[in-house]
C-alpha cells in the first residue's frame, strides 16, 4: 500500500535541478528534468556519499559534485565504469504538487 506525502510544488524545484527532503530515515534527493519529469533517490552518492541533490542534472541522470560519478535517476545505478547504486523512490505529480511514496522509506528502515 502506498503512503503518499506531499513534499513540494513542482515549481519549487528548478528545471535540471534538485532539492533535498529530510526524513527520519535519511535524506532523499528530488530532481526535475528539463522536460518536467521528477525523480527521487537517496541523496548520498554510492562512491563517497556526496550530496547528489547538489549535482548537475542532465537528461535522466545526475553527476555527483564531488568526483563526477553519474547516477541514473530512473534506476539509481552508477553509469560507465563506476559501480554501485542508490535507492529510488516512487514519485507522482498531481495538480502541480510532488508527492513521495513514504512506504518505501519505512520498508528500507526495516531491512
Amino acid at each position: 500500500m502506498k503512503n503518499w506525502i506531499d513534499i513540494a510544488a513542482l515549481t519549487d524545484i528548478p528545471k535540471r535541478g534538485g532539492r533535498v527532503v529530510k526524513t527520519s530515515q535519511g535524506c532523499v534527493a528530488i530532481f526535475r528534468t528539463h522536460d518536467d519529469r521528477v525523480f527521487a533517490i537517496d541523496d548520498a552518492c554510492p562512491h563517497q556519499k556526496g550530496s547528489l541533490s547538489e549535482g548537475l542534472v542532465h537528461g535522466s541522470a545526475v553527476t555527483c559534485p564531488l568526483h563526477s560519478w553519474v547516477v541514473d535517476l530512473e534506476t539509481g545505478l552508477a553509469q560507465g565504469a563506476d559501480q554501485g547504486g542508490v535507492t529510488t523512490y516512487e514519485i507522482s505529480v498531481e495538480g502541480g504538487r510532488i508527492r513521495l511514496d513514504a512506504s518505501r522509506l519505512k520498508s528500507r528502515s526495516a531491512a
